[in-house]
C-alpha cells in the first residue's frame, strides 16, 4: 500500500549520496540479479519511450562483467541485500579493472566495500523483499544517473506517481483476476516493448504465489509457442495453463491483430484468456500501475492457497547450500 512513497525515498537517498559527480561514459552496465535487476529493465524501457539518454544500457545477470564493458563504462551494481554473490563478483572485477562504479543497496558487503574504497553508493531503506523494493531501487538509479549527467532527470515525473498511483483502487481488480487463476499455471504474454512487464509478473507469481509461471512476447511467440499451446495432446495442459495478455490498446496495430488472432485460436482450443489493458496517463504510470496490479494478483493468489507471499524459502535454502 505504501509503494508510491518509495519513489521519494529513493530519490532522497540518491540526493544524499557522497562521491557522486558528473562523469563521461560510453555505456551503462547494470549488474544485478533477481528483483534487483528489474530497475535496469525498466530503465531501458523508459529510455526507449522517453529518450533519457543516447548511451547504450546493458543488463548483466551473471558473474564478472559482460563483453560490452570497457574502461569508459559506468558499472552500476544493484543488490538490495548487498550480499548477492554474482553482483559482488561484478563489483570486484570492475574495481580490479579500474572502471567507474556506483552501488545501490540497503546494506551488506557492497556498501561496506564501497565505503572503504570511497566509491559512490546509494543506501536505500531495508527490511523488505527485493522484489518489493522496486520503487526505491528504480528512483535511486534514475536520480543517481541524472546526477552523474548521463540521463535526463525524471525525479519530478516520479514524484507525481506518489499521488497518481492509488494501489487501493487496483486491489479489487487484482483479487478478481486471482480468483480466475486458482489451481493454474499463468502464462503472461505482451508485446516485445512491454516484455519486461510480463517478466515482472512471472517473477511475482513465482515468488509471491509460489507457482510455476512463464512469459513470452509478440510477435516471437507466434512462431513457436502458439504451436505447443494450440496443438498439445497433454489433456492437463488446457486445464492448467491460463494465458494473461498484457495489452496496450494504443500499441502497434500489427501486434494488436496478432493478439486478437492468437486469442481466438487458443480460445477455440479450450484455453482461457485473460486480457489486462496497460493503462495510465503517461509511460511511467502505465508501467507502475501495471506492476501494482501484478502485485495484488500474485498476493491474492497466494492467500487463496493459504500461502504466506513473503518468504522465499527455496532461494534462501539454495543460498545456504551454495555457501557450504
Amino acid at each position: 500500500m505504501d509503494f508510491p512513497k518509495q519513489f521519494r525515498a529513493g530519490i532522497e537517498a540518491a540526493k544524499e549520496a557522497n562521491f557522486i559527480r558528473k562523469i563521461s561514459a560510453e555505456n551503462i552496465i547494470i549488474c544485478a540479479m533477481g528483483g534487483s535487476a528489474l530497475p535496469g529493465n525498466i530503465l531501458k524501457a523508459v529510455n526507449k519511450s522517453l529518450k533519457l539518454t543516447k548511451l547504450p544500457i546493458f543488463i548483466h545477470r551473471d558473474y564478472g562483467l559482460p563483453g560490452e564493458t570497457s574502461k569508459k563504462s559506468l558499472v552500476v551494481c544493484i543488490s538490495y541485500s548487498g550480499n548477492t554473490e554474482e553482483t559482488l563478483s561484478a563489483f570486484k572485477e570492475a574495481k580490479k579493472r579500474k572502471i567507474k562504479i556506483v552501488v545501490i543497496a540497503s546494506g551488506g558487503k557492497l556498501i561496506d566495500i564501497a565505503k572503504k574504497n570511497k566509491i559512490p553508493f546509494i543506501k536505500v531503506p531495508s527490511g523488505i523483499q527485493p522484489r518489493c523494493a522496486l520503487g526505491y531501487q528504480f528512483s535511486a538509479l534514475a536520480k543517481t544517473l541524472s546526477r552523474m549527467g548521463l540521463i535526463k532527470n525524471i525525479a519530478k515525473e516520479l514524484l507525481i506517481l506518489e499521488k497518481d498511483l492509488q494501489p487501493k483502487k487496483i486491489e479489487t481488480k487484482g483479487r478478481n483476476i486471482a480468483n480466475d487463476l486458482t489451481k493454474s499455471i499463468p502464462l503472461v504474454y505482451s508485446s516485445e516493448d512491454f516484455s519486461f512487464l510480463a517478466k515482472i509478473w512471472k517473477i511475482k507469481f513465482n515468488e509471491n504465489s509460489k507457482v510455476p509461471s512463464f512469459f513470452n512476447f509478440f510477435p516471437e511467440l507466434n512462431h513457436n509457442e502458439i504451436v505447443g499451446m494450440a496443438e498439445t495432446r497433454i489433456r492437463e495442459a488446457k486445464r492448467l495453463f491460463k494465458v494473461i495478455i498484457l495489452r496496450d490498446k494504443n500499441g502497434d496495430k500489427r501486434i494488436l491483430k496478432r493478439v486478437k488472432v492468437t486469442s481466438e485460436i487458443l480460445k477455440n482450443k479450450g484455453i482461457k484468456i485473460i486480457f489486462v489493458n496497460i493503462q495510465g496517463k503517461g509511460f511511467l504510470e502505465k508501467i507502475f500501475s501495471n506492476i501494482l496490479l501484478g502485485d495484488w494478483i500474485s498476493y491474492y493468489l497466494a492467500l487463496s492457497q493459504k500461502i504466506n507471499p513473503g518468504p522465499v524459502k527455496t532461494v534462501e535454502d539454495f543460498k545456504r547450500r551454495l555457501a557450504k
